[in-house]
């Protein structure tokens, strides 16, 4: 209840509560009211047309009592009326119930609100939008594309603005009917002066807000490295990233560098990877932002403050043959583990890995056991010897699968149990599918990848077989991720 609101609206238990002060002053009004219209009837009455002015006098009172009272009762306790001058029935929410609260009645404002309705747009179906335009840095302009997306009927969910050097940067998350199509928008903002127009559908992962996006992303980054290259990936869109080393797996020939305070040029940006190569993201449909770049760059500089690091989960299986073995994450550390593995296979089965002869494996194993260049799995004995690992590579806006188990190990499941698990983490990952380079005699990885259950698409080069497999209809493969378990392998 508001100080300056009357005491006479004050409610106990329902009903208004009247204060004996106030009772008190009307008594008091009206015994001197009563007083005054008595000697003003002695003065008028004693004259010689005193009964006709007394008689015109209560007529007036009467009339003027009559007017009071209508008005009062159509303007003082009437229902506000809405904007369209109508009055609201029943639908009218009871006072100090806000809205969305429970017991809140369900009026046609607030079925189109919960429905995510835009202005004027009704019951019909909506549709999100991206956007980004470019504007001239002056007055008015934002405003003036503001009303041509209203009259569209578009209802502007978020706006963000990147300042460039010439113009402004706008990007929205926009509503609009269903009936309103991309070239409709992009045409009514060029009319209003907007430039440079890009669109493209978006869905309800948008709605969350930029920097509650950008947190998110952080976290993740920060419990995995392996998420660096996937968070910039959400951070900016449909793009392509690449993980150069500092010195390539093919030889001792450096790449291309970035500055420590990274580059930024048009359409791609390169920042200098925490472990001194080069993180390179391209994006041809659509310029970078120096807010974008900013953002990226933030992004590495907490990778690179945190250092190494994996989730330090680990399972333990049990083989049809009774050994316990353990799947477990591997990075950098286990490099010694993973090079004394590869000494224990067969020619024939590094050459089916890595498609002809290997020279010196600590090149390929410092790129592979690299969380920010995929995600590896190692498979330990209790003795802990690795005898197995599985890597799933981000390669650019793909993402590749590949399998080494050694020779006494093979034909036990645990090929398969790699390959179901990197699968689930593509999943998870949000990637569309996966890849497999092998060559067409390698019938074990084949087998491995048609146990997956899913589409698989087959190219054949030179004897070298690249299997595809789509994941849109994939689901996560292990459960309880994080913690140990025991389960049989299968074959």
């Amino acid at each position: 209840m508001t100080p300056d609101m009357p005491d006479v609206t004050r409610a106990k238990n329902g009903r208004p509560v009247h204060h004996w002060r106030r009772d008190l002053v009307e008594l008091a009004a009206l015994f001197t009211a009563v007083a005054v219209a008595d000697a003003v009837a002695n003065l008028i009455g004693h004259g010689p047309d005193g009964p006709v002015l007394l008689a015109i006098s209560a007529v007036a009172l009467i009339a003027t009592a009559g007017f009071h009272t209508w008005w009062s009762r159509r303007h003082g306790h009437a229902p506000p009326t809405d904007d369209t001058g109508a009055r609201p029935t029943a639908s009218v929410r009871r006072a100090g119930t806000a809205e969305g609260e429970p017991g809140a009645p369900e009026t046609a404002a607030g079925l189109g609100s919960a429905s995510g309705s835009g202005p004027g747009s009704g019951s019909g179906e909506t549709v999100l939008w991206r956007m980004r335009t470019t504007v001239r840095d002056e007055p008015g302009s934002l405003a003036a594309l503001c009303v041509a997306l209203a009259e569209l009927r578009g209802d502007i969910l978020s706006l963000q603005t990147h300042p460039l050097a010439e113009g402004t940067v706008d990007e929205f998350l926009l509503r609009a009917p269903a009936t309103v199509g991309a070239s409709e928008v992009t045409r009514a903002v060029s009319v209003s002066g907007g430039f440079g127009t890009w669109i493209e559908r978006a869905d309800a992962h948008d709605l969350v807000d930029a920097p509650t996006r950008v947190l998110g992303l952080a976290t993740r980054t920060a419990l995995d490295a392996a998420e660096l290259p996937l968070a910039l990936r959400q951070l900016l869109g449909r793009c392509t990233i690449r993980s150069l080393p500092a010195t390539s797996v093919r030889g001792d020939r450096p790449e291309a560098g970035a500055p420590v305070e990274g580059a930024l040029e048009d359409t791609v940006m390169r920042l200098r990877a925490p472990e001194g190569g080069v993180i390179t993201v391209e994006r041809p449909y659509l310029p970078f932002t120096p807010t974008e770049f900013a953002r990226a760059r933030a992004l590495v500089e907490l990778d690179a403050r945190l250092g190494p690091r994996v989730p330090r989960s680990r399972d333990v299986l049990t083989l049809p043959q009774g050994k316990d073995i353990i799947v477990r994450r591997a990075d950098a550390g286990d490099a010694e583990a993973a090079k004394a593995m590869h000494e224990r296979c067969s020619q024939r089965t590094l050459s089916l890995r890595y498609h002809g002869p290997v020279g010196d494996a600590d090149k390929y194993l410092k790129h592979l056991l690299s969380p920010h260049f995929g995600r590896t799995l190692a498979v330990q004995t209790a003795s802990g010897r690795i005898v197995g690992l599985g890597h799933l590579l981000w390669d650019g806006d793909e993402t590749e699968i590949a399998l080494l188990v050694e020779d006494d190990w093979q034909r036990r499941g645990i090929g398969g149990e790699l390959l179901g698990r990197l699968v689930a983490m593509a999943v998870e990952a949000g990637c569309d599918s996966v890849y497999a380079v092998t060559q067409a005699s390698n019938t074990g990885m084949v087998a491995a990848m048609r146990g997956l259950d899913l589409p698989l698409d087959y190219q054949i080069e030179e004897g070298t077989l690249v299997i595809t497999a789509r994941l849109r209809t994939a689901s996560p493969h292990a459960e309880g991720a994080g913690h140990e378990r025991e389960h049989s392998v299968r074959d």
